[in-house]
């Protein structure tokens, strides 16, 4: 039986620690659903397509991942896509609560839906979608963050601002 396994996340942007969580879930697993959402609660500072088209551009290395945006409730794609393990990633301990308390919520909602949790390697373990878009914003250089393609949309994107 394969299992489908889905990594979900906003990626506001995609940064080198999400990669390297696909890298090492990819090894793990025979396929891989990047699920990038469009969490309209979030003030995002790309659009879903944004996010979809950066983190399909970084991952083509991987031939056992697809990038693929959703919106709505996670267990409900989860159920149109007939996956069966979720993979998280945590840094911190307060991850951890928040990412349990999600956990227990998607077992009530779809009782199948299991959840695997990587940690960070540790060069990656302070890393955030938030502090790349801080950086970024107030000019600093994100290239030990991101990958050069992201880093040149952060860029774009600044000069939007």
């Amino acid at each position: 039986m394969t299992t489908q396994v889905i990594y979900p996340g906003t990626f506001d942007p995609i940064t080198n620690g999400h990669i390297n969580l696909i890298e090492r879930s990819s090894r793990m697993f025979d396929h891989i659903l990047v699920a990038v959402a469009a969490s309209p609660s979030k003030k995002t500072m790309f659009t879903l397509d944004e996010r979809v088209d950066m983190a399909s551009h970084v991952l083509t290395h991987l031939d056992n991942v697809t990038v693929m945006g959703f919106s709505g409730l996670l267990v409900d794609f989860a159920k149109q896509q007939k996956a069966s393990l979720l993979i998280r990633g945590l840094r911190t301990t307060m991850d951890f609560e928040y990412e349990f308390g999600l956990t227990n919520l998607y077992r009530r909602m779809l009782p199948n839906l299991e959840s695997v949790f990587l940690t960070p390697s540790e060069e990656f373990a302070f890393l955030s979608s938030t502090i790349v878009r801080e950086v970024a914003l107030h000019g600093g250089d994100v290239s030990l963050f991101v990958q050069p393609y992201i880093a040149q949309h952060l860029a774009t994107k600044k000069l939007e601002q």
